[in-house]
């Protein structure tokens, strides 16, 4: 095909942004064939949020997992309303939502005009149904970007201890040479 038939052909998003190329970057997609991605890409439901829109509120039961197309949201502790994260193109969240119910433990805001892609438990659920073992190979990356991030967060707890010990020993020495 020459250049001029293949720039009207070609499809307007470029290829580095395309949701295949997106979802070829995710650690829960990375591994899949290129068929196997297509499958994914064809169930997942896309959405447009508006600056200051709430994508879900801490304490809702998850339902599933977010792919960010375009755009920023914050990741935000709502008893404190402290800024966890903030996450653009590419990333995701609330994957522990494909696995259980279990309440959001934050909100997610959209801080942009946001395109996102939702993977909800029924889809994932259907897909296990449907082809067992993409539905596997999916799971077990699930379960393995989960332990990842349990361990990156265990890592943290020890070094916030770490320095709490360090706090009131400092503490405890201060007293005892005031007292």
């Amino acid at each position: 095909m020459d250049s001029f038939w293949g720039n009207i052909f070609r499809n307007r998003e470029s290829e580095e942004d395309s949701l295949y190329a997106i979802l070829k970057r995710i650690p829960i997609f990375r591994s899949l064939k290129n068929r196997e991605v297509r499958a994914v890409e064809r169930i997942l439901h896309q959405r447009d949020y508006q600056p200051g829109e709430i994508v879900f509120q801490q304490g809702n039961p998850g339902v599933g997992m977010y792919i960010i197309h375009s755009g920023n949201v914050e990741v935000i502790f709502e008893p404190t309303g402290q800024v966890l994260a903030e996450l653009s193109d590419g990333e995701f969240f609330g994957e522990l939502g494909l696995i259980d119910e279990s309440p959001r433990s934050a909100t997610v805001v959209a801080k942009s005009d946001c395109k996102l892609f939702g993977f909800f438990q029924s889809d994932l659920r259907d897909l296990i149904d449907r082809n067992p073992r993409l539905g596997v190979k999916i799971v077990m990356q699930l379960v393995s970007t989960i332990g990842e991030r349990l361990k990156r967060s265990n890592e943290q707890v020890q070094e916030l201890r770490s320095e709490l010990y360090v706090l009131n020993q400092k503490e405890h020495t201060t007293e005892l040479s005031d007292g």
